[in-house]
């Protein structure tokens, strides 16, 4: 019977480890990367969506409204009614709309936009009804905004049309129904050419509502994300967008704004990220639709969030970049990614106090004059950061100088002044401490000759006056006789047309700063 020998081979334990150290990372390599655990399972680096191991369809609703945010430009607004320089944007009635950029123009000074705009640096601004300068109340005055859909709505389907509307304070911008119209051509657009007074686009045949919603600015200065369903019984190739129908009567004119209107089938929002609270609220969170059919799981950068497996987020986790994934059991979709940051204002801010008072600033009691930097929470929470401009009044001199001609007379603070130099003066600010003004009284420089002799021996042939340099923009000389009768009128008077004589003159003087002045006197020609 054979017997069968086995060897033991002794591998040394310094190989031995070599040998694992380069083996086991092969191994790894194999594995495949788990979508959802925030472990770089393959360790190549990469963690969960950053990896391409992990493919997943990215879902985000895309407008059928061209331009959907105002950010292409035919040219850059600087002024009001001037929808046309947004691309694809269609001025829909005879009141019109405006189109408002940071590329230039902000909007009216009665109608300030409230920052940061929603999506972008462009907007739209409407008003319904307005009020002339005459206090006469237009109640037809509706402004709409239209546009040709990229592809047109087909008839009984359901789409979602979700928007940011733009409020100035609660009485310029009170609550409004905000409106969706259409129309089966683009040929109808604009409607109510030639008519002011023409309203809504559903006083036409060709246009009708297809839905409203009331939305509220509440305290003002501030953007509203809200949305309206639509289901319309043709197909729509044109819509139209602004306030409700109703008449509106107040005594002011009121405005609103509208930023980032995306009109999309119904479906396309089942992964839309959307924002609960203030960004800048500590209770800040995210959330998308709800379907009972769904498993959700949130990342953040790209990195699963351990327990986040509900429709919303349960915590703010920070700044960062917020996407969802859901899983149906038959795809793998995951939402367009969200890029939370706490936003940041810039405040400027100018204070005067007088000398021995103090400005608190923060924790600080200021005393002396400066330019001060802080940063301060405002209303929700955001941080506002305030450069301050401190001054001191009366610490300083302000200094006024003023020219007068030789033998006038200035009247300042209550003191008659003729003669040239530098006179302080104190006066009572509207604070009710001391303001200093310094006036520096100099006589303007110019000479008009007494005499003169037209004998072309090159002394004295011609009258003008003698002005100094940088000072006068222009003069115009006028001569009259005793009888005062006008001999001439111009820049330099030669006397040829004159007898010698004493004769009456009157210059006009434009200084380049824009004042005017006259100085009549009299001149004797020689000859």
């Amino acid at each position: 019977m054979e017997t069968k020998r086995f060897i033991s081979l002794k591998i040394p334990r310094k190989l031995l480890l070599i040998f694992l150290y380069i083996a086991l990372p092969c191994m790894v390599i194999g594995q495949s990367e788990i979508c959802d655990n925030g472990i770089d399972d393959d360790r190549d680096g990469l963690i969960d969506l950053n990896d391409d191991d992990c493919p997943c369809e990215i879902v985000e609703p895309v407008s059928l409204i061209p331009n959907p945010s105002f950010e292409e430009m035919k040219c850059c607004p600087n002024g009001r009614s001037q929808l046309n320089c947004a691309s694809q944007w269609i001025q829909a009635s005879e009141p019109t709309t405006d189109f408002i950029h940071t590329c230039n123009w902000l909007g009216w000074n009665d109608f300030p936009p409230p920052f940061p705009f929603p999506d972008g640096q462009g907007i739209m601004g409407f008003r319904d009804g307005r009020v002339r300068g005459n206090n006469q109340p237009e109640p037809y005055w509706k402004e709409y905004a239209g546009a040709c859909l990229i592809s047109p709505l087909k008839a009984d389907s359901v789409y979602r049309f979700q928007f940011d509307v733009g409020f100035v304070d609660p009485r310029k911008s009170p609550p409004i129904d905000i409106s969706f119209f259409g129309t089966p051509s683009c040929e109808y657009l604009p409607f109510g050419l030639g008519n002011e007074a023409f309203g809504c686009p559903s006083n036409s045949p060709n246009w009708k509502k297809l839905a409203e919603v009331n939305v509220s600015g509440g305290s003002g200065n501030t953007w509203v994300n809200t949305s309206l369903e639509i289901t319309p019984d043709e197909d729509i190739y044109a819509i139209a967008i602004g306030p409700d129908c109703g008449l509106v009567s107040t005594p002011i004119s009121i405005y609103y704004f509208f930023d980032n209107l995306i009109l999309a089938n119904f479906e396309a929002f089942n992964l839309e990220i959307t924002e609960t609270d203030h960004p800048c609220s500590s209770d800040f969170t995210l959330s998308v639709p709800f379907n009972s059919e769904f498993d959700y799981q949130w990342y953040m950068d790209g990195v699963a969030l351990a327990g986040e497996v509900n429709a919303g987020l349960s915590q703010n986790y920070g700044e960062g970049n917020y996407q969802v994934r859901i899983l149906d059991g038959v795809s793998c979709r995951v939402s367009a990614s969200y890029d939370y940051q706490i936003p940041e204002f810039e405040v400027p801010a100018t204070v005067a106090i007088c000398p021995g008072e103090y400005y608190e600033f923060g924790d600080l009691e200021l005393t002396e004059p400066g330019i001060y930097l802080d940063t301060f929470p405002n209303q929700d929470n955001c941080d506002s950061i305030v450069t301050l401009d401190l001054s001191i009044i009366g610490l300083t001199y302000d200094t006024l100088e003023v020219n007068i001609f030789k033998g006038e007379t200035l009247e300042y603070g209550g003191t008659a002044l003729k003669d040239e130099g530098e006179y302080p003066f104190t006066f009572t600010s509207t604070l009710g401490c001391d303001s200093l003004v310094l006036l520096k009284l100099v006589h303007f420089d110019i000479h008009v000759p007494n005499a003169f002799s037209p004998n072309e021996d090159g002394i004295n042939d011609k009258f003008f006056p003698f002005t100094p340099p940088g000072e006068i923009r222009s003069y115009n000389i006028l001569i009259f006789d005793r009888w005062g009768n006008k001999l001439y009128e111009g820049q330099e008077w030669d006397g040829t047309e004159a007898l010698s004589g004493v004769y009456v003159y009157v210059i006009q003087f434009e200084f380049n700063s824009g004042k005017s002045k006259t100085l009549s006197g009299d001149v004797t020609l020689i000859k």
